[in-house]
């Protein structure tokens, strides 16, 4: 059972890294961390047995390397054989029961190990390139062998501080942040790696340890090269916990030295040499069975499988929400062998585009935004906010001044001057004011339009078979769009022939309209209410005196002398030239303009024009904001809602066309996989 624990961990560590993914569930694994040099590479491979990982100067693990061990019976005859007393030794050469395995080169088995040392520095060339440069991307090497014991360990970086060579001026940084990466994680169990020869106050390892993990109950502590203590001294102290104390302990090793590497000597000698150091050593000679590579193998193993239990039902909670989670993902995919039958998709497809679109203009839907407003509401928002509030602003005098309806009141006239206040020029200034709200008609329209858009868009990315057939969502834009666009030929025809209804006859019968009769009384009260009275009364009969009417000069007198001309506004007095003796006619002038001030009579009337323009145009506002959005709804909104689903099926549900619609992007394809192969896994370790 504990070897399935592990076997599980590994292999759900396969699976992240396989499709990709970051870790969430946080997998128990062990990391080794240490400065450069400080033995690291040499203690895993005394663990392996195996001499596989690169040297050399500056940095070598530029990459992490997943290391997993799997122990597995020897197939034919035992790995090690007595000889003379002495194992026998094993070399890199090709051996049946021991080899290597990739992620990244999968079915692939390496029996020489030296080669799995060629293509960890050929990986790691190809992430980084040739220069010392680091990458937080993983190698994933699995070693199956009968000579180890099932573990998990995680080789970073070594800990530098003066970038060398071609190494980015930052490289200490990119280290630090790729380490406290890995570490951070509350199921990391920390390797830390010091030389015992050094001060173990100033190991990089056990510092970086301590920030992370302040009380040590993660940290097992790992001391190298001591073989290479001065003489007289030892680790007794440190092993005790009287110098930093690890809750995990301390396990001293020997390894090969450079000159034993160089000179090609075995792991198996090596092995055998730690061994009688500590078997001979008088400081160590009492305490050898907890000393060396494979009494740390050991309680590597045990510390690991005692954690992944600790851990398993945190890991049990987040494998069930993961499982869920690519669950519904390779659902929404179309299960693990995808739809099989194309029209049943695309028919089912059009069903719900269509559902939802309707759902989304009637309000009815359970996914109601809290923070804006959506859907129909945008819509009514542009009905009853942006268009009645534009058709309400225009104000009908804004382009005609008084002096302008003046002019037309005369032109309309023609050859005889009108008695009353004239009808056509009533018509022709409130017909030219209607013409007006064709613009913010059209502009509603356009509006709409644009609010139907956003709805597809919404629904583009809400819908998931589009997320599946990128050819499928295409068509799908193009169709409704085009539909949409059909659609506003008729709405803009209508709403340009309501605004022409209204300008090409002028109802004056209408009950709310103000007729001309009240309204030159309306106007004729403001002018009286606005001029003061100057004309003296008979104290006895309480009638105007004599003479009191043009301030006391004779009527007749005045009329005979000087009669006020009926386009007495478009000269002035001067204009009129006069000669002694016969009057002069001349020709009248090229360009006859009116003069700035009007007189009572064209005050009278053009206050009476402009009453029943207000009046008039008013009412047809009313009326063009009552009845274009009715236009607009009826042509548009509800031809699009009660439509789509025959467009669409018209357009796309057709027998030769459904293959193309349904052909898969590479990446659903591989996504799909990725999603086959998470469950998969997910499911095995929700089922131990």
């Amino acid at each position: 059972m504990d070897q399935q624990l592990i076997a599980l961990i590994n292999k759900l560590q396969d699976v992240f890294a396989s499709i990709g993914v970051s870790n969430n569930i946080d997998l128990p694994q062990i990391t080794v961390i240490g400065s450069q040099s400080s033995g690291k590479s040499s203690v895993l491979e005394n663990i392996v047995g195996r001499d596989f990982l690169p040297r050399g100067t500056g940095i070598v693990t530029r990459r992490p390397l997943v290391l997993q061990l799997i122990n597995r019976p020897a197939a034919n005859k035992p790995v090690k054989e007595e000889k003379d007393g002495e194992p026998e030794e094993r070399t890199n050469a090709n051996n049946e029961n021991e080899w290597g395995e990739f992620l990244h080169l999968p079915n692939q088995k390496f029996h020489d190990f030296s080669k799995i040392r060629d293509e960890i520095v050929r990986d790691t060339e190809k992430m980084t390139g040739k220069n010392a440069g680091i990458s937080p991307n993983p190698i994933n090497l699995r070693i199956f062998s009968p000579n180890v014991l099932t573990l998990t360990l995680v080789d970073l970086p070594g800990l530098t501080k003066v970038p060398v060579g071609d190494q980015p001026r930052d490289i200490e940084r990119q280290i630090r942040e790729m380490l406290l990466k890995f570490i951070s994680k509350p199921n990391a169990i920390i390797l830390a790696v010091t030389a015992a020869n050094t001060d173990l106050a100033n190991s990089d390892g056990l510092k970086m340890a301590r920030d992370v993990d302040p009380e040590g109950t993660r940290t097992i502590g790992v001391l190298t090269k001591v073989d290479l203590m001065d003489q007289g001294t030892d680790v007794v102290d440190i092993l005790a916990g009287r110098i930093i104390p690890l809750r995990l302990g301390y396990v001293p090793v020997v390894n090969r030295g450079q000159r034993d590497i160089e000179q090609s000597k075995s792991i198996g000698s090596a092995l055998e040499n730690e061994r009688n150091f500590f078997q001979n050593h008088a400081s160590y000679a009492s305490k050898a069975q907890y000393c060396g590579t494979p009494y740390l193998a050991r309680k590597l193993n045990v510390i690991l499988m005692h954690h992944i239990r600790s851990t398993l039902p945190d890991i049990k909670a987040r494998i069930g929400s993961q499982l869920a989670k690519y669950s519904g993902e390779l659902k929404a995919l179309g299960g693990a062998m995808g739809e099989t039958n194309p029209g049943s998709v695309v028919l089912s497809t059009i069903t719900e585009f269509c559902s939802e679109f309707r759902t989304m203009i009637d309000g009815n839907t359970n996914d109601l935004s809290l923070n804006e407003l959506s859907g129909g509401a945008r819509i009514s928002f542009v009905f009853h906010e942006l268009f009645n509030n534009g058709v309400r602003g225009i104000d009908p005098f804004d382009q005609n001044k008084d002096g302008d309806i003046r002019t037309i009141l005369y032109n309309s006239a023609g050859s005889t001057p009108s008695l009353f206040v004239g009808t056509t020029a009533f018509e022709v200034i409130v017909k030219q004011q209607i013409r007006r709200l064709e613009e913010p008609a059209l502009r509603c329209c356009q509006l709409v339009y644009d609010e139907l858009i956003r709805i597809l868009g919404q629904l583009l990315v809400k819908t998931s078979s589009f997320k599946r057939y990128p050819e499928l969502r295409d068509r799908f834009n193009a169709v409704v769009i085009n539909f949409f666009k059909e659609s506003m030929v008729p709405t803009n025809k209508l709403v340009t022939d309501m605004v022409a209804m209204q300008a090409c006859y002028v109802n004056t019968t209408h009950p709310d309209f103000l007729n001309g009769h009240k309204a030159m009384s309306i106007v004729q009260d403001r002018l009286n209410a606005n001029k003061p009275v100057e004309k003296p009364l008979d104290p006895k009969s309480g009638k105007l005196a004599p003479g009191a009417l043009n301030n006391g000069r004779d009527l007749d007198a005045d009329y005979k002398k000087e009669e006020p001309s009926f386009f007495n506004s478009f000269f002035k007095k001067d204009q009129t030239p006069k000669r002694k003796g016969t009057p002069v006619m001349e020709a009248p002038p090229p360009v006859i303009r009116p003069v700035a001030t009007l007189n009572d009579r064209e005050l009278m009337e053009t206050e009476v024009i402009k009453l029943l323009i207000v009046s008039y145009f008013s009412i047809v506002k009313r009326e063009m904001i009552d009845m274009v959005p009715k236009a607009i709804t009826l042509t548009l909104v509800n031809f699009a809602k009660e439509n789509m689903q025959r467009v669409l099926l018209e357009h796309l549900y057709k027998p030769e066309i459904l293959e193309e619609l349904l052909k898969e992007s590479p990446d659903i394809v591989s996504r799909r996989k990725e999603c086959i192969k998470m469950v998969g896994a997910l499911n095995q370790a929700e089922a131990m």
